[in-house]
């Protein structure tokens, strides 16, 4: 009886998770308005653009880990309603990642373009940051239920790419610093486990590329 109770006490329903998005939007809202403030008070120290681009960087990639926390704790705690959150979490971590690629435009290239390209194609840790970006926009943008529902299954295929993005954007941090290498390889070691985590859907994943292809290779013969 206690444990029925405990059950109908923890499951999520749709008013739990509007609850859950507003803290999303507020804690959001709160180290928006923290950046705003250290921006315009000299909070960043002696190279401010570079730290806001650290700032930035960091919230996009904490919030591309707690967006893929959301799938193994649903699954974990038997709450599939929590996945409903997923998306909000998505879109802050791509707004996150456009700040940090505006600011890096804006403050530290002003607006070279062609000197944005020279640095993407002379520096490889900033190409990869650049891919990692672009996924992040392509999910952004099909992030909707109705372009999930044109695109059926592909939109599946095409939201795997983030796994591809979790990886590179440790990568890219661990890559463009210089010194204190700590906090990066923690970022990459914690991208590893989150990969772990879905080792059995890169299993099944794997097995159904190699079944499309034995039956290709049958058709041809």
């Amino acid at each position: 009886m206690k444990s029925q109770r405990k059950k109908r006490f923890l499951k999520l329903n749709p008013k739990h998770i509007t609850y859950l998005k507003v803290i999303i939007h507020a804690v959001s809202l709160f180290f928006l308005i923290v950046l705003v403030l250290q921006t315009f008070n000299g909070g960043f120290g002696a190279d401010p653009v570079k730290d806001i681009e650290h700032f930035t960087g960091k919230a996009a990639l904490n919030t591309l880990f707690i967006t893929m926390l959301i799938s193994p704790i649903a699954m974990y705690l038997k709450q599939g309603a929590l996945v409903k959150t997923r998306r909000v979490l998505g879109l802050y971590s791509f707004f996150w990642a456009l700040l940090h690629l505006s600011v890096y435009v804006s403050l530290d290239l002003g607006f070279d373009w062609a000197l944005v390209g020279e640095e993407i194609t002379q520096r490889p840790y900033l190409a990869i940051g650049a891919i990692s970006w672009l996924i992040l926009l392509l999910l952004t943008l099909t992030s909707t239920q109705k372009l999930q529902r044109i695109l059926g299954a592909r939109w599946q295929k095409l939201h795997n790419w983030v796994y591809l993005a979790l990886i590179l954007s440790p990568i890219h941090y661990l890559w463009s610093v210089k010194s204190g290498i700590t906090e990066p390889v923690i970022y990459i070691v914690i991208a590893s486990l989150l990969l772990l985590s879905r080792r059995d859907k890169f299993r099944r994943g794997l097995a159904h590329i190699g079944v499309n292809r034995g039956q290709k290779t049958t058709t041809s013969n």
